[in-house]
């Protein structure tokens, strides 16, 4: 299984805002995706139910990272979402661990449920962050010494902003052409 970080941010990534696509599009798609993690098993399947429970968990787990948002109701989003996959702590090699409950599909979605607080408890839940550019929001690591990174792709996404930027800039200080409004 992948860190939980890692997992976490593959997971979100599963939609891309930018071109509208999205690998989960149908609960096979949903079991293929967890398969190809080692989430679950050749014979899982996943019905809309869980497609539909992933859906929330992927959305409220964008919300929670992405970057200038209202803390308090993204946050009551990703709750709401994590509680429909109920963890318990077992104890592999005598070391506590969050397990989830149930079989399949359900549960492979309770492993990536479980990773959120795998990646509280390891550190890296603070460099797991969305894009701040609205039109891409993907998820990325902050590698950065400082976690101060804001975009997935300088050259991409930050040079876009800033482009952005500086043209907005541009156009408030010059001046209007004579005879217009």
């Amino acid at each position: 299984m992948d860190a939980p970080a890692e997992l976490l941010r593959d997971f979100v990534n599963t939609y891309d805002v930018e071109s509208d696509t999205d690998e989960l599009a149908s609960p096979a798609e949903l079991a293929l995706w967890l398969r190809e993690h080692r989430l679950i098993g050749e014979a899982d399947r996943a019905v809309d139910d869980d497609l539909a429970l992933a859906v929330g968990l992927r959305e409220g787990l964008r919300a929670a990272l992405r970057p200038g948002a209202d803390a308090a109701p993204a946050l009551a989003r990703l709750e709401s979402a994590l509680a429909a996959f109920p963890l318990r702590v077992g104890l592999p090699g005598g070391v506590p661990t969050p397990e989830p409950v149930g079989e399949g599909a359900a549960r492979g979605l309770g492993l990536v449920a479980a990773a959120v607080l795998r990646a509280h408890a390891d550190g890296s839940w603070p460099r797991l962050k969305v894009c701040a550019d609205a039109t891409c929001q993907w998820a990325f690591l902050d590698s950065s010494k400082n976690r101060s990174r804001s975009w997935c792709s300088m050259r991409v996404c930050g040079n876009r902003t800033k482009t952005r930027a500086y043209r907005a800039r541009r156009r408030q200080d010059s001046p209007s052409p004579a005879g217009s409004r």
